[in-house]
Parts: C-alpha cells; structure tokens; sequence
C-alpha cells in the first residue's frame, strides 16, 4: 500500500510540474511581451556617480519587428524597430546593418563604435569582443567613420560618447551588458 501511495504522489508532482512548465513557456512566447510596447524597467544604476557621467538616457523607440530599412534618425541608435536577427557579438571590420545591431541592443549586447583609436584602446575594445561573447550579454565592435579616436558606447536606451578610452568604458560594459529587455540575464 506505502509503495502504491507514493507512486500516486511521485505522478501527481510530475503532472504539476509539467503544467507549470507548459503555462511558463506559453508566458515567455508572448509576442506582445517579448517585442511589443510593454514597458521595460531600465536597470537603475547612479546617474551622479562620476563613472556613468555623460551617459544619455534616451525615450524608447519601441521593439517591433521589421522586414525592411528602419530611419533611426540617430548615427547610434538605442532602440527602435529592428530585423528579426541580431547581430552576433563579436568585433567586426566592416559596418553592420543597424537594423541588426539595434535587436542585438535589445538582446542585452553592448555596442562599441570605432574608428581610429589608440593601439591599447583597440587592444581592450578586441579584449572585451573576446571575453564576451553571449546573445544575451556580449559586446560587438563595429567601424564607424569620423569619430578618429573618439568611441560611441551603446546598450538598450544609453548612449555614451567618449573623446578618447577611459575608466567609464568599463563601467559603462559592466553596468549594463546582460540588462537588455528581450532577456535580461544580469
């Protein structure tokens, strides 16, 4: 009788389990909440600590998916409707289509823009491709004309714009790759 009883619990919490499974996975596919207008809580970080000075925070431009060429009306977008596939992270040698780029933002990716920088900033910008290189929580390189030594940082809604490599680079990575709204993981 023990065993007969204990057979009932064991299939009774597998059953449970896997209707829960089952209500989680149908929440997590909901178009709306993954790619719609929900409102997503930015990761709150100290606007006044000297590390994330000069980062702007900017208003969403939504998180639909497109087919065709998106005008962002920016050089660095932030946000916005984007191609169903991102861009991988990584660093890159040639430009990349924004429309990419943007859904890899939402993703949780860092963007750094480069042009001509320094031997020691490329050298921490490849280290930096290297070391992180998750869909959810990597960081990708791209070339950017015009900017000389100058970097352009970007995560979902932040943009950072530096003269030249300094300490906030990293605070900038640290503070908000894994933090985008599609799943955040940090």
């Amino acid at each position: 009788m023990f065993f007969l009883t204990s057979s009932i619990r064991i299939m009774t919490v597998i059953c449970l389990l896997s209707v829960f499974s089952v209500i989680e996975v149908e929440a997590q596919s909901s178009k709306k909440d993954m790619h719609g207008g929900s409102d997503y809580p930015m990761y709150e970080y100290d606007a006044n600590h000297p590390a994330y000075k000069d980062i702007i925070k900017e208003v969403s431009k939504g998180r639909d998916h497109v087919e065709g060429p998106v005008e962002y009306n920016t050089e660095f977008p932030t946000s916005g409707a984007h191609y169903p596939y991102p861009t991988r992270p990584g660093f890159y040698k040639e430009k990349q289509p924004l429309e990419k780029i943007v859904h890899a933002l939402e993703h949780g990716n860092i963007v750094i823009y480069y042009d001509k920088p320094d031997e020691n900033s490329m050298k921490k910008i490849k280290s930096w491709t290297d070391r992180y290189k998750g869909s959810f929580d990597g960081v990708i390189a791209v070339p950017h004309s015009n900017l000389g030594e100058s970097l352009v940082f970007t995560a979902w809604r932040l943009r950072l714009h530096l003269s030249k490599m300094d300490v906030r680079a990293s605070f900038f990575i640290d503070a908000f790759r894994g933090r985008g709204p599609e799943r955040t993981v940090r």
